[in-house]
């Protein structure tokens, strides 16, 4: 991937932060800066280098968090995500998921979404 400005942008914050952001979060976060057509452009291919991956929240809003052991096309970190239903946070759990080979299917990706109150709302 070319290493554009905006690119550096976007992989800076990722390092900064151990949580997923939303999408619109990020679109947000870089206006002014660039566009939102540039800021899904670039998700899209950190995506696809396996720098990043994506999460469907129990909205249907998409979340990126930076890859821990993916290759490029290949994402290896098959892990299941948690939702506050409170405060919405996102974050990936640290636990490996298998993911069984069902016959005559072919399975690209998984979503496993677990929703319920995070530790911080739990207090509150």
């Amino acid at each position: 991937m070319r290493k554009t400005k905006a690119v550096e942008k976007v992989r800076n914050l990722f390092d900064e932060r151990n949580d997923a952001v939303s999408v619109i979060e990020l679109v947000a976060h870089f206006t002014g800066q660039m566009n939102k057509v540039t800021v899904y452009r670039i998700l899209s291919r950190l995506e696809g280098e396996g720098i990043l991956h994506s999460v469907v929240d129990k909205d249907g809003l998409t979340w990126y968090a930076k890859c821990q052991h993916c290759l490029r096309n290949k994402h290896d970190d098959h892990h299941p995500h948690f939702q506050c239903n409170k405060c919405s946070k996102m974050t990936c759990l640290p636990v490996t998921v298998t993911i069984p080979e069902i016959e005559n299917h072919r399975i690209d990706r998984e979503n496993i979404l677990l929703i319920g109150e995070c530790k911080e709302c739990q207090t509150t």
